[in-house]
C-alpha cells in the first residue's frame, strides 16, 4: 500500500488516534501524583513513595529506544498494538494492586507500554508525512506533553476524590479501546526495512542491564542515598562498564538497537544533546518554581499550580505554532535559537526572584519558560529525521525521545542535588538559640517549610515567649531556600547558554519530500 492512497480522513483519524495514545502515555506520568497520598494510605509502604514514579519512567525510557528499533524491523502496526495492549494491561493490574510492591511492578509494565506509545506516535506521523509537512503534525503531538502537565494533576485529584484512586488507572481503558480501534481499522502496516536482519538480543540485554542502574543512580542519588554512598558508586561503575560493552558490541551487530554510527552524523549528535538539555531545563522550571512560590512566597499548593499553568499552556501553544512555522517555511534552526533564547531570558529573570516578587511577575516568567520549551520540542525530532533515510526513521525518532527522557531524569537529579547541598550548608548557619531542639528539625525540613499550614501548627505549640524567635528563624530558613533555588536557576543560565551555542552548530537541511525507500504493507 502506498501512503498516497491514504485519504485525508484516514490521516486525520490516525493523527487523532496517535494524539490520544500519546496523551495516555504522557498523562500517566503526571496524573498519579495527586492520588499517591491516598494510595499510600490504602496500600501502606510510605518508604516506597517515589518508586511507582521511578518504575514508570524506567520502563518508558527503556521501551522508547528498544521498541523504536523493533518497529523498524517488524513494522509500526504490530509494535504499536503491542504497546497499547501492554499499557492497558498494566493499567488494569495497577488498579487491582493489593500492596505497594505489586503497584511498583505493574507501574513498570505500564511504563513499558507508555514508552511504546510515546515513541511510535511520533514515528507513525513521520511515516505519513514528508519532512516539510511533519512540522505542524509533530507540533500537535508535542503539545500533548504540555496538556498532560496542565490537566494531569487536576484530573488525578478529581477522580481520586469523586471515585477511588484505582480509577486513576481504570480511566485509561475507554480511551485505550478507541486507540486500538483506530489502529486496527485505519493504520496501514508501515515497514521500513524489508531486508532487516536478525534481532539484536545481546544488545537489548546489555542496554537494559546498563541503563537500569544508571537510571536508578540519578533517581536515588541525592535523595534516598548520598552521592558518595557505596551503593550509588557501585551502580554507577556497573552501569558505565555495561554501557561501554554495549557500545562495542553494537558496532558489530547486524541490526544494532542503537547504532553508534548515528552519532557520526552531526545533526543527530547535536539534536540528541539539545533534546537532553532542553528537557533538563524544562524540568528545572517545573520542579523548582512551585517550590519557590510555596516555600519562599508562601502560596498554597492550589495557587502554586496556577502559577505553573501559564508555563504549560505556553508550552502547548508554542509547540503547535513552532510546528506550523516549520511546515510553512521549511526552516527549523531559527526556532531552536529562539526557543533556547527565550529559555535563557526566563532563567535570567528567575535567578532574580525574591520573597517580595509578585505572583503576576512569576506568571510572566513562567510563560516565557513555557514558550521557549514549547518552541524547541518539534525542532530536533524533525531535524534528526530529515538527516536520515526512511528505513532508519524508527530508530532515529525513538532516540530523540530517549534523550529527552534521560535529560529529565539526569537533569532533575543534578539540579536537586545542587538545591540540597546549598540548603544543607545554609541551614547550618541558622541561629536556633533559645528555641526548643525540636524546632531545628522542623524548620530545616523542606516539606514543612513549604507548607504554611504546618508552620502555623508548629508555631502554636511553641511557648509564646519563643514565638518571635521562631518567626525569625523561619524567615532565615526561607532565605536559605530562596538562595538555594535561585542558585539552581543561575546554573540553568549556564546550561541554557551552552544549549544555545550548541544549536548554532545545527546544520539545516532543506525539508523536502520523502528520502529513501519506504514500504507500507
Amino acid at each position: 500500500m502506498n501512503r498516497d492512497l491514504l485519504t485525508k480522513r484516514d490521516k486525520t483519524l490516525i493523527l487523532i488516534g496517535n494524539m490520544i495514545t500519546l496523551l495516555l502515555g504522557a498523562l500517566d506520568s503526571t496524573i498519579v501524583g495527586t492520588a499517591m497520598p491516598k494510595i499510600i494510605n490504602d496500600l501502606r509502604g510510605l518508604e516506597y513513595y517515589s518508586w511507582p514514579f521511578t518504575a514508570y519512567m524506567l520502563g518508558a525510557t527503556l521501551a522508547i529506544i528498544i521498541f523504536g528499533k523493533l518497529s523498524d524491523l517488524f513494522g509500526r502496526k504490530p509494535i504499536f498494538l503491542t504497546g497499547i495492549i501492554t499499557f492497558l494491561a498494566g493499567s488494569i493490574l495497577c488498579g487491582l494492586s493489593q500492596n505497594m510492591l505489586q503497584l511498583i511492578f505493574f507501574r513498570g509494565l505500564q511504563g513499558i507500554g507508555g514508552g511504546v506509545l510515546i515513541s511510535n506516535s511520533f514515528i507513525i506521523v513521520a511515516d505519513m508525512y514528508s519532512p516539510r509537512e511533519r512540522g505542524k503534525y509533530m507540533g500537535f503531538l508535542s503539545s500533548m506533553f504540555g496538556l498532560a502537565s496542565v490537566i494531569g494533576p487536576s484530573i488525578g485529584g478529581l477522580i481520586t476524590d469523586a471515585l477511588n484512586w484505582r480509577w486513576v488507572f481504570f480511566v485509561n481503558l475507554p480511551l485505550g479501546a478507541v486507540a486500538i480501534g483506530t489502529v486496527v481499522t485505519v493504520l496501514p502496516h508501515f515497514k521500513g526495512k524489508p531486508d532487516a536482519g536478525k534481532l539484536d538480543l545481546l544488545g537489548i540485554v546489555l542496554l537494559i542491564s546498563g541503563l537500569v542502574p544508571f537510571f536508578l543512580v540519578f533517581t536515588w542519588a541525592g535523595s534516598s542515598y548520598a552521592w558518595s554512598s557505596p551503593l550509588i558508586l557501585f551502580m554507577l561503575a556497573i552501569s558505565i562498564l555495561l554501557l561501554t560493552v554495549f557500545v562495542l558490541m553494537e558496532k558489530r551487530a547486524q541490526e544494532p538497537i542503537l547504532d553508534p554510527d548515528l552519532f557520526n552524523n552531526r545533526i543527530f549528535s547535536i539534536s540528541a544533546g539539545a533534546n537532553f538539555l532542553g528537557n533538563a531545563l524544562m524540568f528545572c522550571g517545573i520542579l523548582f518554581m512551585p517550590l519557590f512560590v510555596q516555600g519562599v512566597i508562601g502560596f498554597n499548593a492550589t495557587n502554586s499550580g496556577m502559577i505553573m499553568t501559564p508555563m504549560m499552556l505556553g508550552l502547548t501553544v508554542a509547540s503547535i505554532t513552532s510546528g506550523q512555522i516549520i511546515s510553512r517555511t521549511g526552516k527549523y534552526k531559527i526556532l531552536a535559537l529562539i526557543g533556547f533564547g527565550l529559555t535563557l531570558v526566563g532563567f535570567v529573570l528567575l535567578a532574580g526572584l525574591t520573597a517580595a516578587t509578585k505572583g503576576s511577575t512569576i506568571l510572566l516568567y513562567s510563560s516565557l519558560m513555557g514558550l521557549g520549551a514549547g518552541a524547541i520540542i518539534p525542532v530536533f525530532n524533525i531535524a534528526a529525521q530529515n538527516a536520515f533515510s526512511q528505513r532508519d526513521l524508527g530508530t532515529v525518532t525513538a532516540s530523540m525521545q530517549f534523550f529527552r527522557n534521560m535529560g529529565a531524569t539526569v537533569g532533575s537529579s543534578i539540579f536537586g542535588y545542587i538545591v540540597t547541598i546549598n540548603m544543607t550548608h545554609g541551614f547550618k548557619t541558622l541561629n536556633f538559640q533559645n528555641l526548643p531542639s525540636v524546632v531545628t528539625s522542623v524548620v530545616t525540613n523542606p516539606r514543612i517549610l513549604v507548607n504554611s499550614g504546618a508552620l502555623v501548627r508548629v508555631r502554636s505549640q511553641i511557648p509564646i515567649p519563643f514565638q518571635s524567635a521562631f518567626d525569625g528563624v523561619v524567615l532565615q530558613a526561607k532565605s536559605v531556600l530562596a538562595h538555594s533555588i535561585t542558585t539552581v536557576f543561575q546554573v540553568a543560565i549556564g546550561v541554557s547558554v551552552f544549549a544555545l551555542i550548541l544549536s548554532l552548530f545545527l546544520k539545516e537541511i532543506p525539508l523536502t519530500h520523502f528520502k529513501g525507500p519506504t514500504k507500507m504493507e
